[in-house]
């Protein structure tokens, strides 16, 4: 079974996107190419700055569920978590 991962974008506006994928870098071209999202095709250009493996599609929806509920304050603390951690 193919891994899926949930995601976060920022966008050019300050903003995050979160969304689920199984290609995070495809996703974020297709976002930034308008393909991907009535929302961040407004906000471009858009980074990739969070991915998080998920087992399968099931466990990426539901943990992107999770994610959007979240403020942009912890939004921004899971991403600086995830960024100590890769360092």
């Amino acid at each position: 079974m193919r891994p899926c991962y949930c995601y976060i974008l920022e966008c050019a506006d300050g903003t995050y996107y979160t969304g689920w994928t199984t290609d995070p870098s495809r996703r974020e071209r297709e976002h930034n190419a308008g393909r991907a999202s009535r929302y961040t095709r407004s906000r471009r250009p858009v980074r990739l700055v969070y991915v998080e493996e998920q087992p399968d599609r099931r466990a990426a929806m539901k943990r992107e569920r999770v994610i959007k509920a979240m403020t942009h304050a912890q939004k921004e603390r899971l991403i600086r978590g995830a960024e100590k951690e890769a360092a």
